[in-house]
């Protein structure tokens, strides 16, 4: 989340959305969708405006019929980015609900799932949450990894990437701009030891994976193949 890109079209939060529950998993309120007998499961991480967003949890409950066991927990403790709070802007908020600070308590969420049986993880980002999963990609806490329109992520962090990773990127992006995409490309086609992807998909924004209207077909239709790509990578890497 940095800049107005990052901040449009926020979405109506509804915490009864999806056909999952809340519950509490390492530390954190956490929307969980599919089996808990799973031994595969997948942690989305959100962008700034949090867990209730309900095509988020559409997303979640698509990954979990495909049969994971997902997890989208509330990184920002029931304080979500708010764009009409002036008293909160961007700048502000993001000094409470760092990346790094996700990136630690993302730890003890792993590890719990691990606790319950799970073998191999996942971890999709979007936004800021792109920011999590890149750090949680330079760990062996994760198999694979995907980033979805990414905030703050930088030509270093995919250099340190130790697992399979694909990034989704949009044409019109300021936080991300393609030739930014066109850097990852590269620097994942010259780390052999990674397989590495890396999209860009025309005519769309920042954000338009899970902030998209359902009235407009276009839109839809390009966050689909998006959640489509997202889903065969954790097929082929998740296992």
């Amino acid at each position: 989340m940095s800049g107005p890109q990052c901040c449009s079209n926020p979405p109506t939060l509804n915490p009864n959305a999806g056909a999952g529950h809340v519950e509490q998993l390492g530390g954190l309120s956490t929307y969980v969708s599919g089996s808990p007998n799973s031994k595969l499961a997948i942690l989305l991480i959100t962008d700034g405006f949090g867990y209730e967003a309900p095509i988020l949890r559409k997303l979640a409950d698509k990954v979990a019929a495909s049969g994971f066991y997902v997890v989208v927990p509330d990184f920002f403790h029931g304080e979500p980015f708010v764009l009409d709070n002036a008293n909160r802007p961007i700048q502000v908020w993001s000094k409470d609900h760092g990346p790094d600070k996700g990136f630690e308590e993302a730890k003890p969420v792993i590890e719990a799932l691990k606790s319950k049986g799970v073998s191999a993880v996942g971890a999709a980002g979007f936004c800021w949450g792109a920011k999590v999963v890149v750090e949680l990609a330079k760990t062996e806490l994760i198999q694979a990894a995907v980033l979805l329109h990414p905030s703050l992520v930088t030509l270093d962090d995919i250099k340190g990437v130790k697992v399979p990773i694909a990034v989704l990127g949009a044409e019109i992006d300021r936080n991300s701009p393609p030739a930014l995409l066109k850097q990852f490309e590269e620097v994942l086609a010259a780390k052999s030891e990674v397989d590495g992807f890396v999209k860009i998909f025309p005519k769309v924004e920042h954000g338009w994976t899970i902030r998209y209207s359902v009235e407009d077909a276009a839109a839809v239709k390009s966050a689909e193949e998006a959640h489509q790509n997202l889903l065969e990578w954790f097929a082929k890497y998740v296992k």
